[in-house]
Parts: C-alpha cells; structure tokens; sequence
C-alpha cells in the first residue's frame, strides 16, 4: 500500500523534527553535557518518533477503510502488526 504524500505531510515534518533533535542529542553527547539533559532529549525524540509511526499507521488504516479492495492494501492482521510493533 502506498500513502498519499499529502496526507502523512505531518508525520514528516514530526520526523524531520526528531531528526534535528537527534543531532542535538549526539551534539550533546559529544560535549559532554549533563545525562538528565540528555536523557530528556532523548524521551523527546523517542516521543516524537512513535508518534510518527502511529500517524502513518492511521493514515494507512483509513485509506485501507476508503478502500478495501484495492491494490497493496494491508488485510487487518497486517495492519494490527504494524500497529503493535510500536506500542
């Protein structure tokens, strides 16, 4: 199943977001900052990051509901894989 680009657009900007925050975090690292700012970075992006996933996850789950019979939709096991395997 292919996404529509326009409609996980947020959960993009959402990872290149954590993508920045991750440089932070190694730039962090490097410079020997202290671990609870590092460690609360760190949640942040890890936060950022399931969030993303549950997005896209639902994005694909709605678009499977539009349309079920189309071609490379996940079957609801497939979906509920993927869902779990973020939680």
């Amino acid at each position: 199943m292919q996404l529509d680009p326009t409609e996980i657009a947020p959960a993009v900007t959402r990872l290149r977001r954590a993508q920045g925050q991750l440089a932070g975090v190694l730039r962090m690292l490097d410079e020997g900052a202290d671990c609870k700012s590092v460690v609360t970075q760190l949640a942040a992006v890890s936060k950022a990051l399931d969030r993303a996933g549950f997005a896209i996850i639902s994005t694909g789950m709605a678009q499977c509901l539009r349309d079920p019979d189309g071609e490379g939709t996940l079957d609801r096991d497939e979906m509920e894989k993927l869902f779990l395997s973020l939680a």
